[in-house]
């Protein structure tokens, strides 16, 4: 039997160093921020992810809610299709996987394990039988309260010691009964944060989406919805796949500040943005501070570091450390190759068209919030029906313009669902809103524009020069042509002074 390598992590740090020396005139400190893309990857060489083998601590505990209220009966597919679907998420639970699956109406129940028994089941072939058997005599009845369904979530995995915790949760309504809950959904975020991931899922017509990524943005998750009850099987059948695959628990990103530098934020902005928790460093004497990533597969994400720092009795020109970037991995259950500190750095300058410079991937994650602050504003103006049709048609325009300039083709596809097609059928649209929507066509369109992507690359492949990594390196390597900075393989931007995209293939 093969065994697997260590777990690889890679980091590079992208960004345009130069500031202005000078005071702005206006914007105040934001003209003196330095905004870096740290660009994270990790591989795990084909190891076993969360399926750990015979014997050994379990890795994930899940909890599986399903949408019980009275809507689900309308109509009574979308309750069968979330029978179908969860129960095939439960036969996919490893053995020895400790699990419940929960109905979420006004109040949540805890449909499996039943009475009398543990908080949780632990997975095996006669526990995954009996948890059949309870969601299958599911009823839908009640309203929707989903703060109290997140907390009893909360509840039966504070005792689990398995590093990943995980809820799915599934709902077909909004949260219209969150006034008159035993716990509001804005008390329950805050209880759940940093304890488990949620993925939130929406099925029928009338899920919502602003919704779906209020839970997901604060407790580590991704939102998804399918058009047809019939897909929800195949969907929670992928997403658990992609969740036994997770190789690290939890990633953190941890900065060290050189005196007189401020951190103002960090924010995941690829694949989706997302919320992180800063916590201050063990053993940093308090200089550091870390922020919470959770679940990583085999992928890379992209977050968004801003730096704020003042340049009095500072030289001019040349480059000064602002930070040093770390990533520290807690526990892995496996060896994890971490790379070297890479520092965020800045160079005070006094010319202006230096300092105007943007690292790409910073205009790229404004053009993504460009994109949703107009799909709301698109939204907004179609909920008012005829008197706001032309607003409406100009907030989509600028969508359209916007994700043509993004070259995401994801997003481009939503669109054209909601834009009207031009007389034949065929060629391009008329950058108008297609008559005959339906709310829920908006609700996908909200949810697309959540996602985000890094640049296709630019060059048509890697340059002379790129190649392997010293042995017991960490990885391939490539070469960026402009400036000649020396990086992970697969980085989407250079990480040195020209921030170009980059084709991200190894010689």
């Amino acid at each position: 039997m093969t065994v697997p390598g260590p777990i690889e992590v890679t980091l590079a740090v992208g960004q345009q160093k130069e500031l202005p020396a000078a005071a702005p005139t206006t914007g105040g400190c934001a003209g003196r921020e330095m905004h870096a893309i740290l660009e994270i990857g990790v591989s795990s060489h084909g190891g076993a992810g969360l399926a750990a083998g015979p014997g050994a601590r379990p890795a994930l505990a899940e909890v599986l809610i399903v949408d019980t209220s009275r809507s689900m009966l309308h109509p009574a597919a979308k309750l069968h299709a979330a029978k179908d679907a969860t129960v095939a998420a439960v036969r996919l639970l490893p053995d020895g996987t400790p699990f419940a699956v929960l109905s979420g109406r006004f109040r949540a129940g805890v449909v499996h394990p039943g009475p009398g028994g543990p908080p949780m089941a632990v997975a095996g072939p006669a526990e995954r039988d009996a948890a059949e058997r309870a969601v299958r005599i599911l009823d839908a009845d009640g309203g929707t309260a989903i703060g109290t369904w997140l907390d009893l979530a909360r509840r039966l995995l504070t005792r689990q010691s398995a590093p990943v915790k995980h809820v799915l949760l599934l709902t077909d309504g909004r949260n219209e009964h969150d006034h008159r809950a035993a716990m509001t959904l804005r008390t329950a975020l805050d209880a759940c944060e940093g304890r488990f991931v949620c993925d939130a899922w929406g099925i029928g017509d009338d899920w919502d989406a602003e919704l779906l990524l209020r839970i997901t943005r604060r407790l580590h998750g991704r939102a998804g919805a399918v058009r047809d009850e019939s897909e929800l099987t195949a969907a929670y059948e992928e997403l658990m796949r992609d969740l036994l695959g997770t190789a690290v628990p939890e990633l953190r990103i941890r900065l060290t500040p050189t005196p007189g530098t401020v951190i103002r934020r960090i924010t995941q902005v690829v694949p989706h943005e997302q919320e992180l928790t800063a916590v201050p460093a063990a053993g940093s004497g308090g200089r550091a501070t870390e922020y919470v990533t959770r679940a990583w597969g085999d992928e890379v994400r992209h977050f968004q570091a801003v730096l704020s720092a003042d340049p009095t009795g500072r030289e001019t020109g040349e480059d000064l450390q602002l930070a040093a970037v770390e990533v520290v991995v807690p526990e892995a259950g496996r060896p994890v190759r971490l790379p070297p500190p890479r520092p965020v750095l800045v160079r005070w300058t006094d010319n202006p068209r230096d300092a105007s410079r943007q690292h790409p991937g910073v205009r790229r994650r404004e053009l993504y919030q460009q994109v949703e602050g107009a799909v709301a504003e698109a939204y907004r103006a179609w909920l008012r029906g005829a008197e706001g049709r032309a607003a409406a048609d100009r907030a989509l325009a600028r969508v359209l313009a916007v994700a043509g300039e993004l070259g995401d083709a994801q997003l481009v596809g939503a669109l054209r669902r909601i834009e009207e097609k031009g007389e034949d059928g065929t060629g391009p649209g008329t950058g108008r809103v297609r008559s005959g929507l339906k709310d829920v066509d908006w609700q996908h369109l909200i949810l697309s524009s959540a996602l985000t992507t890094p640049p296709e690359p630019s060059a048509p492949g890697p340059p002379p020069g790129a190649g392997r990594a010293p042995e017991g390196g960490p990885g391939d390597l490539v070469e960026c042509p402009e400036c000649k900075w020396l990086g992970p393989a697969d980085s989407a931007y250079c990480g040195g002074d020209c921030g170009r995209p980059l084709r991200g293939s190894p010689a």
